[in-house]
């Protein structure tokens, strides 16, 4: 098991300012249905946590080359996955 302590609401708000983005390409960013769902992370009177899987996936997206992302979606492919690994990178 990873010791994780998933970020804070202020983090993840940070992170949507520094990006520029909005609720909604955050919840693309981390691969999530729409903007409402972003907000589930970071307000309400029961936020949820980052589950460690969402945030290794958010950091992949904004620090890898897509030709590395390509690279782990055709891995995904060989498991037996079935996806676009173009779609992994974060414009995609």
């Amino acid at each position: 098991m990873i010791d994780y302590t998933p970020p804070s609401i202020a983090d993840l708000k940070r992170l949507k300012e520094e990006l520029g983005y909005t609720g909604e390409q955050m919840a693309a960013l981390a691969s999530l249905s729409g903007g409402q769902q972003w907000r589930k992370y970071t307000g309400g009177a029961a936020p949820r946590s980052v589950g460690f899987h969402m945030l290794f996936f958010i950091a992949a997206r904004l620090s890898l080359p897509p030709e590395a992302l390509q690279q782990v979606g055709e891995k995904m492919l060989s498991l037996g996955a079935c996806l676009d690994p173009s779609r992994l990178h974060k414009d995609g």
